[in-house]
């Protein structure tokens, strides 16, 4: 995968914070933060997908206030 460059402004002191951490984990802070938004990228593509799920689970029934649950069908054992 093809990676670009992207230019970020922060405050003297994140920087200073940010250095101090990725040194900690033996990394950049270009590696700390790149993992960190990789990290965020993929945690919505899976809230996406599962609201994709739900969605289509729902059905029609979505737009008219959705099913109505009987308690003995959430609570099978």
């Amino acid at each position: 995968m093809m990676k670009r460059n992207v230019t970020l402004q922060l405050d003297d002191e994140v920087i200073r914070a940010a250095k101090v951490l990725a040194a900690k984990r033996g990394t950049s802070v270009s590696g700390l933060v790149a993992a960190e938004l990789a990290r965020l990228v993929a945690e919505e593509e899976r809230y996406e997908e599962a609201w994709r799920r739900a969605r289509k689970a729902m059905g029609d029934t979505a737009g008219r206030g959705g099913r109505r649950w009987e308690r003995e069908e959430l609570h099978e054992r």
